[in-house]
């Protein structure tokens, strides 16, 4: 069953997503690029989405929550720039969920151990909430894209 706040996320998602699955379907096909983005024969492929949530430990004193968001920045960085994170970004209320992750990973137990070395996940701050998800591989370019419009 999907609660409330995972059917907000997909029609979120579902939006982002939609113009790039409209590009692809005006675009001619470009089987090198498909095969380097890892898409299937239309153009999806499997991710694992994870939703950032609340974690049972959220005592930490000031200082000490802001190394263990730095520390989870930090590694969201790593995450990104080895190929493993597609996407990730905070919810801006502050509400029981915290954010989200796209894994470029085709399993959740794959995904679960690249949680597992997020320092605000160790330390309890966060919990994740894992799942398999069909989404275009255009995807895949976001982190490159998103790269030519931020000023450093």
């Amino acid at each position: 069953m999907i609660r409330h706040h995972q059917w907000l996320v997909l029609c979120l998602l579902a939006t982002l997503v939609a113009p790039l699955v409209y590009a692809q379907t005006t675009a001619a096909y470009d089987s090198l690029l498909a095969n380097r983005l890892g898409a299937d024969k239309i153009g999806m492929k499997v991710y694992v989405m994870a939703f950032l949530k609340k974690g049972p430990n959220r005592s930490q004193d000031s200082t000490e929550a802001e190394r263990l968001q730095a520390a989870h920045m930090a590694n969201i960085r790593r995450m990104a720039e080895e190929g493993s994170l597609v996407l990730a970004g905070p919810f801006m209320d502050d509400g029981e969920l915290r954010g989200i992750y796209v894994f470029n990973v085709s399993t959740v137990d794959s995904a679960r151990a690249l949680t597992e070395t997020d320092p605000a996940v160790k330390a309890g701050r966060l919990a994740m909430e894992l799942h398999p998800w069909y989404g275009s591989a255009a995807l895949m370019e976001v982190s490159r894209i998103h790269n030519t419009l931020r000023r450093q």
